[in-house]
Parts: structure tokens; sequence; C-alpha cells
């Protein structure tokens, strides 16, 4: 495994990074001032997309890409450190049409889709004219284990109708959304990894309807996380994605590439926030000496730093592992990724929180922002419990498989009887 940066993906971070410090971060305050009166997306969103695809940065998750499709078509391990770079403003990635759940969506489409499905939804994804949602979760079962989905897909002649409520659904408030990839169970009485479908539905279907935009730790996002009720929903059979029963399959090739990006976009937070925090420590002084010259500062500077680099590594070991063998071989770095880079964002914040004092709880810095999507981090995508079952079962399996119930490290009972 060699994880540096090769030419190319060192050429692509200068880039990237120059359009992030020339034209995105002078916005900040813009974008700020126009999501706080109401107007979004903002007056200048499209002309920074445009700009962004005019300098070649442009759709830079996708690996596979036809030759008729913008984009770069960077590997995962390419991919990752501009992620990073991108996640400093949580906005940015949208300007560079990098931006989830669309991302998802359209790795979803790009493996699954149907033709007619690829001309209607895909190609205006991929050029930037719309926006989308996915629709997993809902809000009376524990849906990080897909299984468990209540809403009902079922096939009445030329169409599906579809009810069911859903909930954190991102983008579906947003205004540009056209459509969603909704998961539900066409057959309930299936294998329990068989019952689920996906299926598309435009955003203006008839019985679609937006209940509430949530609130995540009191903070209203301008796209959205929704509750959605889905009454009566009716959308031809051709809007099926893949076939009956692939839903949950679809689910698990959708969500390993997005948690790479989750998680580099949290790793470039975190970069943040040390900065934030280094920068601070150089300023303010207390009893007569800066911040840094205390013992506990410097050492939260120090940990911070050990625990940015270890997660960057396991995430771009995740990355690599998705581009050599495929998401499914690479589960357990993905489910390892999601447990440890959110529990890092956090501390990193936190302690740069606590140097920068009152500061660090009010709007004058990025920090609370930062540490809201930290903590909303640790349960989007399944929480850490989840995660941390996952990895504890492979590890269980694979000893297993390798050495048999027990370690020959282990003295046999009959021995220490002799």
């Amino acid at each position: 495994m060699d994880f540096a940066y090769s030419p190319k993906t060192e050429e692509m971070r200068q880039r990237v990074r120059f359009f992030m410090d020339e034209y995105i971060v002078p916005r900040i305050p813009e974008w700020q001032r126009e999501v706080q009166a109401g107007q979004y997306p903002v007056s200048f969103m499209d002309d920074l997309k445009a700009l962004a695809r005019e300098e070649g940065l442009w759709n830079l998750f996708l690996p596979s890409l036809r030759e008729d499709e913008p984009g770069e078509g960077l590997s995962n391990l390419e991919y990752a450190p501009l992620a990073e770079i991108m996640g400093r403003v949580h906005w940015a990635s949208e300007v560079f049409n990098c931006n989830a759940p669309d991302t998802g969506n359209m790795e979803l489409l790009h493996l699954f889709a149907t033709p007619e499905q690829y001309q209607h939804w895909l190609k205006p994804l991929l050029h930037g004219e719309i926006r989308s949602a996915f629709a997993m979760s809902e809000p009376d079962v524990p849906s990080s284990d897909a299984t468990n989905i209540q809403t009902l897909i079922r096939r009445d002649g030329d169409h599906y109708v579809i009810n069911g409520r859903k909930w954190f659904i991102t983008n579906a408030s947003h205004p540009d959304c056209a459509f969603l990839i909704v998961m539900g169970k066409t057959d309930p009485d299936a294998e329990s990894h068989r019952q689920q479908s996906m299926i598309i539905v435009p955003m203006d279907t008839p019985g679609v309807e937006v209940l509430r935009n949530i609130p995540v730790m009191n903070h209203v996002t301008p796209e959205g996380h929704s509750e959605l009720l889905l009454r009566n929903v009716r959308v031809p059979v051709g809007n099926l994605l893949g076939n009956e029963g692939d839903g949950f399959m679809m689910a698990q090739a959708r969500l390993g590439p997005g948690r790479i990006h989750h998680c580099m976009r949290a790793i470039g937070m975190a970069e943040l926030a040390l900065e934030l925090m280094i920068d601070r420590s150089q300023e303010r002084k207390t009893f007569g000496r800066y911040l840094h010259q205390h013992g506990s500062i410097a050492e939260w500077i120090a940990r911070s730093r050990m625990e940015i680099e270890q997660a960057r590594l396991l995430v771009l070991k995740a990355a690599w592992m998705i581009d050599a063998v495929g998401a499914r071989k690479a589960r357990k770095e993905i489910a390892m990724i999601k447990a440890v880079v959110p529990g890092m964002l956090s501390n990193v914040v936190d302690r740069a929180m606590q140097i920068f004092g009152a500061m660090g709880l009010t709007p004058d810095t990025p920090l609370a922002d930062l540490w809201t999507g930290a903590r909303a981090l640790r349960i989007a995508d399944g929480p850490d419990e989840v995660h941390l079952r996952s990895v504890a079962r492979i590890e269980i399996d694979e000893r297993k498989e390798l050495h048999g119930q027990s370690s020959a490290y282990l003295t046999p009972p009959d021995v220490l009887r002799r």
C-alpha cells in the first residue's frame, strides 16, 4: 500500500485548494447572509459551479465515467484528499458537484439505471442541473438495519403504489430536488435481504408530502433533513431501479464510497479546527503565558495532530481497498472509518472550542457548526455501535477461518491438570 500522493493527485490538490481560497472562502459571509435571509439556493452558486466545471474540477468523486460524461475519472484514493479540502467549508462540495446525497445517487444510477432512467435522471445530475434525495431512514424503526424498513411498494398493473413515512432525508427541502430514490419492501414475505427494492419517485408526484425540515441539534439546514409522507404514491413500473429484491444489495453498493467522502470531508474539518486551535493558542495569554505554553494545551495540540493522521491513514487504506478489491471486501475498513473518524472530529473540535472559550460557542468561528456536524455524523449512515458490531463480527469470523476456535497460545486445560 502506497498512500503517497501521485503527481496527478498533488496537482489536483493544489487546484482545488486554490479554488477554495480564491472563490469559496471569501463567499462564506455572503452565503451566511443570504441563507439567514431565507434565500436558497444562494445567488452565486450557479456561477461558482460553472467556473468549477470550466476549471476541470467537476464530478471528481466518480471513478468510472463514460466518454461523454463530465468529470475527471479519479479513483477513490485520488479523490479522498480532494474531499478533505472541500470539507473545510460545509457547502463547498456542491460547487464541484461532489455533494451528498447526490454523489451516492449518481453512483447508484451509474451502476443500475436503465437507459431511460439514465437520460431522465442521471444525466442532469451529472451536469448539476438538478438535485436529488435518498429516502431510506424511517422514524418508527431502527433504519440502520435495512431489513426493518416498513415502507411498502406494491405492484398495481403498470404502476407501483408506495406508502410509508421517511425522515432525515437530506436534500428533500432543496428547491432543486427533482426526485427521490425510495427504499421500501416489495415482498415482505421474502428472505430478509430480498424483501427490499428501490424506486425513483419524482418530487412532484401526487402523494409526496414534505412534512417538515427537521432541525438537527436545534440547527436547520437549508437543503433539509426532512420528514416525508408517501401516501398512495403511484409511479410507473419503469421507475424501479434494478430488479425487485435488489434493494439491500444496492444500498450496500451505495454506502461504501459515500462513507469515504463523509470521512475525508470530516478530516478536512478536523484540520481546520486544529489550525484554529494553534492560532488561538499563540494569540491568547492566561496567567502570564501564551496558551500553547501550558502543558495541557500543548498536549491537546499534539494529540489532535496524532489522531488526525491516524484517521487519515485508515481512510486512505479504505479508499485504496475499494479501488483494489471493491466495497464489499473492504466492508471492515469502511465500518472502522465510520466509527473512528466522527469520534476523532468531535474530540479535536471540542478541544478547539475549549481553547477559544466563550467565542467557540458563537457564530464568530466555524467551531460550533463543526461540532454539530461531528455529533450528527456519529449517527448518520448508521450509529457508531452498528459499525463496531460489524467490525467485531468480521474479526471473529476471520479468526475462526484462520485458526479455529481457540488460540495456540492458550494452554489447554488437560495440560494444566498434569
